[in-house]
């Protein structure tokens, strides 16, 4: 812009900067672009070099995921989380489970115990413990005593106080008692000196079913210190005798029948070490102590 002075026409007027440097060669700048002058190539002073520039971001793009970088794909944003519900019921399976393994374990624990406790039993308190049982070494000792003004063993026929007899006075001579069964009556003379020594005399009614007398059967044979035989005029089916002691029962599958072995067979015994070999193995009920050759061949223990 001129302004005109007062100095008249000669006077060239002076120039007032503008502000803006006039560009080299008097050719003003367009568009930025002085006339005569290369571009700048990104050497100004305080500019970065434009290869400096492409290294850091080639594409001299925004990125798409910043704000702003516009041109690029639109930030996708993330759905909210949905929290999983974990399930709070209670797993019964396991808690089942874990109450059978806990039964189980206890009940072999109690078994245990009672097996411990059973076996520090003497014999006497097992027998006692038998329901219906009787004692007759402490309820009636004349039932097991010797006859008055008799020996122990006294030969011929004797008349007991009970049926069967479970003691007292008996003949010399014994009832083979190595597992046998007899089917018919036999002498109780023999039968009572074979409780003297330990053996266990299972007796039943002759009317017993035969299902039953074999179930009994199995029980004794084979067995030492074990016999077995019908009895007449029994009050019950069946009736078990030890030395002293006497158990009547209905059926042979009364499990008492096995605590009643268990507990007596033997320990009874007024002799321990006495056999029951050798014996007499006749049936009948008249002793036989008096017949020749039904002597017991090597008794033992009188």
């Amino acid at each position: 812009m001129s302004i005109s002075t007062s100095g008249g026409e000669q006077r060239r007027p002076s120039v007032v900067s503008t502000g803006k440097k006039a560009p080299a060669g008097g050719k003003p700048a367009e568009d930025g672009k002085a006339a005569g002058t290369k571009p700048a190539e990104g050497k100004a002073a305080g500019a970065k070099p434009a290869g400096t520039a492409a290294k850091t971001n080639p594409a001299g793009r925004v990125p798409a995921n910043r704000p702003g970088g516009g041109g690029g794909k639109k930030p996708q944003q993330r759905r909210p989380v949905t929290p999983v519900r974990v399930s709070q019921g209670r797993s019964w399976g396991s808690i089942g489970l874990f109450v059978a393994v806990g039964v189980v374990t206890a009940a072999i624990i109690g078994y245990g115990a009672y097996a411990v406790i059973q076996n520090g039993k003497s014999w006497e308190d097992k027998a006692s413990a038998i329901d219906g049982i009787t004692n007759f070494r402490e309820s009636d000792p004349s039932v097991v005593d010797p006859f008055p003004g008799k020996q122990s063993h006294e030969p011929g026929p004797l008349t007991y106080k009970i049926t069967p007899p479970v003691g007292s006075s008996h003949n010399n001579a014994w009832q083979n008692c190595m597992g046998d069964v007899y089917d018919a009556p036999i002498a109780n003379e023999h039968a009572v000196h074979s409780l003297e020594h330990g053996a266990v005399w299972v007796t039943y009614k002759s009317d017993l079913p035969a299902d039953q007398v074999e179930q009994l059967a199995a029980k004794v044979r084979g067995n030492e210190f074990m016999l077995m035989s019908p009895v007449q005029n029994l009050d019950r089916p069946i009736s078990l005798q030890a030395w002293g002691y006497q158990l009547k029962l209905d059926t042979a599958g009364d499990g008492r029948i096995d605590d009643f072995i268990g507990a007596l067979r033997q320990n009874a015994s007024m002799e321990p070490g006495a056999p029951c070999s050798g014996g007499i193995t006749a049936t009948g009920t008249a002793p036989r102590d008096n017949v020749q050759g039904d002597q017991p061949q090597a008794p033992v223990g009188g």
